[in-house]
């Protein structure tokens, strides 16, 4: 990646970094991040930190069902943080993790971080961004993506030789399904980073796009993932059950809630409408667990206060009813 003029680099005290040389940190190894940190490593320096301790490769099964093991430097976040010193200063911090550890992550890496350093936010829902986006002295990009990935679930070794290669076989991600990337800044001023990023992943095979219009496409997604994620988890289903139609009139609620909050943010509304898109990417998507489903399974905390409560505060803010926003957020799990 060639950063634009005036792109400040490197950590202070060590001068600029090579845009060529220096590595992007990924911070979160959950199926995004190592889906992002996979597709790059054969393109550029990648680090990706984690909270556990695991094998410098990845295991990635690709949307054609092949898979592929794929070598990259991997490391707990604590570790890189204690020996900071040792390595270049990073071109890019890409934060992968899930809403609700992202600013603690960033809080743990900023002492090691120069204070300009661009940083890459891939969570879902609209609440970090513009808080990062606010306070982050650097540049902060956001990302929108429809890139399918998921990490499979623990399946109980079978019965036999217990030196198998069975866990050898087990990919560490799964790519579902390939899908496009918006990258922007919420305040409209890095169009020429946002665009070096996004060739950089489209080189490495994740098709991006540097966009003028981030905060929109960020609400479109919001739109869709307060719709999907809630239900599918609440009713342990995959998207493709959502069609079902003892679940149209509930799903037509929300949406008749999410269209008028859209509204009066200044959210122009897809070309064929909010029903046919979420109605669009149910069909897509039929035989895919959502993340907020597959954090269910795991028993990780979900991602309902970032999807969900950005719509409802809005709600609060433009004096408007969400009774059925609401509902949905008590009874999805926290």
């Amino acid at each position: 990646m060639t950063f634009p003029a005036g792109t400040p680099r490197g950590i202070e005290g060590q001068g600029p970094a090579s845009s060529d040389d220096a590595p992007w940190l990924i911070v979160g190894a959950g199926a995004l991040g190592q889906l992002f940190a996979a597709s790059l490593a054969a393109f550029r320096p990648v680090i990706l930190l984690g909270r556990h301790p695991a094998q410098p490769a990845i295991r990635l099964r690709k949307v054609d069902g092949t898979d592929v093991e794929i070598a990259l430097a991997r490391e707990r976040l604590k570790d890189w943080i204690a020996k900071r010193g040792e390595d270049s200063a990073p071109a890019l911090v890409v934060l992968a993790t899930k809403s609700h550890d992202t600013q603690a992550a960033l809080d743990a890496l900023t002492p090691s971080l120069a204070p300009t350093t661009p940083l890459l936010l891939l969570q879902n829902g609209f609440q970090v961004q513009p808080r990062i986006s606010e306070h982050w002295a650097g540049p902060v990009l956001c990302a929108s993506t429809t890139e399918a990935a998921y990490r499979p679930m623990p399946e109980p070794e079978p019965e036999g030789d217990p030196h198998s290669d069975f866990h050898l076989s087990r990919p560490d991600v799964v790519h579902a399904a390939a899908g496009e990337t918006w990258i922007g800044d919420l305040a409209g001023r890095h169009a020429a980073l946002a665009t070096a990023v996004a060739d950089d992943l489209s080189q490495a095979g994740i098709a991006a796009t540097a966009c003028a219009d981030i905060r929109q496409r960020l609400w479109h997604k919001l739109a869709i993932n307060a719709v999907i994620n809630p239900l599918t988890a609440s009713h342990g289903v995959r998207n493709g059950e959502l069609a079902r139609s003892e679940l149209r009139p509930r799903i037509e609620a929300l949406i008749s809630e999410i269209d008028r909050i859209m509204r009066a943010e200044g959210i122009k509304p897809p070309a064929a409408g909010w029903q046919a898109l979420i109605d669009g990417v149910i069909e897509a998507t039929a035989t895919n667990r959502s993340s907020m489903l597959q954090d269910v399974l795991a028993g990780r905390l979900t991602e309902r206060d970032a999807i969900l409560w950005p719509l409802i505060d809005a709600g609060l803010r433009h004096e408007l009813a969400t009774p059925a926003l609401t509902e949905l957020y008590r009874a999805t799990p926290a």
